[in-house]
Order: C-alpha cells, then sequence, then structure tokens
C-alpha cells in the first residue's frame, strides 16, 4: 500500500511539472508598453526577449526616422475610403489587420486596399483571444480569414499577424511562426475608436509619441483619425520621417538576420 501511495505520489509530482512547463509557454499577455518621452522608442520590458525569440516585431529599431502605418479594421463606420483617399494622395503605403465581419461586408474597400498597394494583415476571422483557443481553432481562424481575403482581392499569401485586442503568449507566437505568421504589434497607439475629441487631438496624440522606427497602430473607425491623417503625413514628412511598409523593414531585417546571424 505504502508503495502504491508512492508511485502515484511521484506520478503527481511529475505530472505539476509537465502541467507548469505548459502554463508558462501558455500565460498569456496584453500588449503594452512605457510611453516614450522626447520621442525615443518606447519601453516594453520582459516582452522584448520574448518578441526576439519568436521573430515578432513592434517597432523598426535601425534608428532611422522610418514611420510604418498600420490600421485595425473589424467594423466600417464609413471613415475608411476617406483614409484611403489620404494615403494615395501622398503615396503612403500602410497594412490594414482585417477580420472576417470586415472583409465579408466591406469587400469592395478591402479591394481597394489591394489595387492601391496596401498589404493586408491578418487579424482573425472571428476576433477571438488566441490564447485561450486550441492551436486547431487559431489555425482555422486564420485561414478562413486568408481564403475570405483572396475571395475578394488579388492576395492570396497573408505573412502579418495582429493578435486580437494584442493578446499573446509565447504559445500562439511558436503557433503563428509553424503557420507562416510574423507577429506585428506596436509602439504607438491611443484609444481612438471611443468617444471622438477632434481631429487635432488625435494630431497631438500622435505627434507627442512619434518616434525613429514607429510602428503605429490606428483604428480606421475614428473619424478623429481620417481628418487628422493628411496633416499628419504632411507635417511628419517635414520633419524628415519617411513613410514605409512593412515589407520594406521586416523583409530586410529577415535577410540581414540570416547573412549576418543577427
Amino acid at each position: 500500500m505504502k508503495k502504491i501511495v508512492t508511485i502515484v505520489s511521484t506520478l503527481i509530482f511529475l505530472f505539476s511539472l509537465s502541467v507548469g512547463v505548459s502554463e508558462t509557454q501558455a500565460s498569456g499577455y496584453g500588449w503594452g508598453y512605457k510611453k516614450n518621452k522626447n520621442h525615443e522608442v518606447p519601453d516594453i520590458g520582459k516582452y522584448k526577449q520574448i518578441l526576439e525569440e519568436y521573430g515578432s516585431y513592434y517597432v523598426d529599431d535601425s534608428g532611422e526616422k522610418n514611420v510604418y502605418l498600420t490600421f485595425d479594421n473589424g467594423y466600417e463606420q464609413g471613415y475608411t475610403e476617406e483614409v484611403l483617399d489620404v494615403l494615395k494622395k501622398h503615396e503612403v503605403p500602410a497594412t490594414f489587420f482585417v477580420t472576417g465581419h470586415y472583409v465579408t461586408s466591406q469587400p469592395d474597400l478591402v479591394k481597394r486596399m489591394v489595387d492601391e498597394g496596401h498589404i493586408i494583415g491578418n487579424h482573425s476571422y472571428h476576433h477571438p483571444d488566441l490564447t485561450i483557443v486550441t492551436k486547431e481553432v487559431m489555425k482555422r481562424e486564420l485561414e478562413s480569414l486568408e481564403h475570405a481575403v483572396a475571395k475578394v482581392s488579388d492576395q492570396d499569401d497573408i505573412k502579418y499577424l495582429r493578435p486580437p485586442k494584442g493578446l499573446f503568449s509565447e504559445q500562439t507566437l511558436k503557433w503563428g511562426n509553424e503557420l507562416g505568421y510574423i507577429h506585428v504589434f506596436w509602439s504607438l497607439a491611443f484609444i481612438d475608436w471611443e468617444t471622438q475629441k477632434g481631429w487635432k487631438y488625435a494630431y497631438d496624440q500622435i505627434m507627442s509619441q512619434i518616434h525613429p522606427g514607429a510602428i503605429v497602430l490606428l483604428h480606421a473607425v475614428s473619424e478623429d483619425n481620417a481628418k487628422a491623417l493628411d496633416q499628419l503625413i504632411t507635417d511628419l514628412k517635414k520633419d524628415g520621417y519617411h513613410f514605409k511598409s512593412l515589407d520594406d523593414y521586416v523583409i530586410k531585417d529577415k535577410i540581414n538576420s540570416k547573412l549576418y546571424g543577427l
């Protein structure tokens, strides 16, 4: 009897160790950072090492005055067309992270994004918390979005993933890599999807946080963003900033990593 108890106790101990490892990998995080001062790159603390381990991005760390505009589009409020007009006027590229609802409800806008040279990123089909679903569900979410985008546009490959609500874990980063995705977070954002406070508020929020290599997260549902965008692009260009596509940085970084073992 004593021997059986010992064996059971040992098995329970070993099981607890295995659970401990999986829990560590699956622990969920909510993306965040310490806002920069004096236009410096914001501090992301412990996330930096995690992102580096899984080849994920939140900023262009080259030190060059580059800006990357990204938009999260889950639903439409009537402002995305104006955003696209401004981007076209200034010949500025952007990445739009879209959901399944957005693609099926706004196929013409998604097609226009692609036709005008912008990148479509994956924001999942149903916008779930990916840290609490299985790998199979995550795969289904991403593939369903890929198929929806391919059905309404000429973009048949999506390589950038922004997890819904910025929720992630080491497990989801690993799964994303295995599914061929690169996670892209952000280094500049503000609460722009709720109460609108006028275009100057959006303008000031961005200009006060801007820094070299910024990956800017905006929501196209914001009227303030749409109205501020023209002046923002104009003034940032005057200040020496260059608007780049995510591909411009990520592909270059990946090539350098392979060539120089960075």
